[in-house]
Formats: structure tokens, sequence, C-alpha cells
């Protein structure tokens, strides 16, 4: 868990990052500075951005392969100008943007021989879940069950943001779950 001064330090560089794009159309350089540990860390980060309740961007890593301030920084400018479901921001949506940082915990493998193996597995309202199959791969954090509240319904659009039919199964697919600390 991260303390709330570190919480609002993050949620700084994410802004600062997209500012930095907005004016120069460059990611941010590594963020430099004495920070405590925690934030030194090697972590993944999703940084959603909602404009008036609305997504806006959403970008992140799987996998801890950064420290965590350099994550939130590059995944804020990411979320910001390079989410290809929507144009890259501009400077006078700022002030209605609202950034979330999520902190992903590390991914479980799930055993599942069937979907509705798979769906008595999941919790809803906890569990992310990290789809992957042939090449290719998808996540739904685990706000997404703010909107998709049914287990299979969350299941489905899943397999299709993976571009999968909805009713899809096979042996090879793999599925991770994972928990994060949201902000």
């Amino acid at each position: 868990m991260l303390s709330a001064a570190h919480k609002t330090l993050l949620r700084d560089i994410a802004r600062d990052a997209i500012e930095h794009g907005l004016h120069t159309g460059e990611p941010p350089l590594p963020a430099s500075g004495n920070y405590a540990d925690a934030l030194t860390e090697n972590r993944a980060t999703f940084v959603t951005l909602n404009k008036q309740g609305q997504l806006r961007g959403c970008i992140g890593s799987l996998q801890a392969h950064r420290p965590l301030i350099e994550d939130v920084a590059h995944n804020a400018f990411a979320a910001a100008f390079r989410d290809s479901r929507f144009s890259p921001l501009q400077v006078d949506e700022l002030p209605d943007v609202d950034i979330h940082i999520s902190l992903l915990g590390t991914a479980e493998t799930m055993q599942a021989d069937s979907e509705q193996e798979l769906l008595r597995q999941l919790r809803p309202g906890i569990d992310g879940l990290i789809l992957e199959e042939q090449g290719r791969r998808a996540t739904f954090l685990p706000a997404v069950w703010e909107s998709l509240q049914d287990k299979q319904t969350f299941v489905h659009q899943l397999k299709m943001k993976a571009g999968l039919p909805a009713d899809y199964w096979s042996d090879s697919l793999r599925f991770q779950r994972y928990q994060t600390e949201s902000w």
C-alpha cells in the first residue's frame, strides 16, 4: 500500500507527463530526484483518463519492467496521446480530465477447463483478468466490473477485446487474475 502522499505525487507526475506532451509532443524524460524506495521499485501500472465521466484514454503495463514513477509517467503520456481508440488529447481538454492510476499486483495463473469453471473462480469487483490466446492478449482492470457486473458479460467482452468471438473457448486459452490498488 502506498501512502496518500505517494499517491498524490504519482498523480502529479502523471499530469506533468501529459502537460509535457501537450507542450512538446514528446514523452517526458524519466523522472529524476530523490524518491522513496516504494516509488522506484519496478511496478506495473495503468493510467486511465476520464473526461466528464467518459473514458478518454487508458494505457498500462501488465508486467513490472521499470520504476513506478517512470511507468506512471510513460503510461499517462501514452493514455493521453497514443490510445488508438481516441484522438490525441488537446490542451483545452486537460482541465476536464480526471487521472486515475491503478497499481497492479502480481498476476496469478488461473486453471480453467471450461468457461463455467473460469466464471466460478472470478471475483467481481476484485479481480482484473488477463486473457491470452495464440498471440492475442487483452485485460480488463477490476474497475471494469463497475460497468460489466455480470461475470459472463465481463469474460465475453474481454474475449471480444482480444479479437475473439464472445463464445470462443479452446484448451489453449490462458487466464491470469490480479488485483489493483487504485486512486
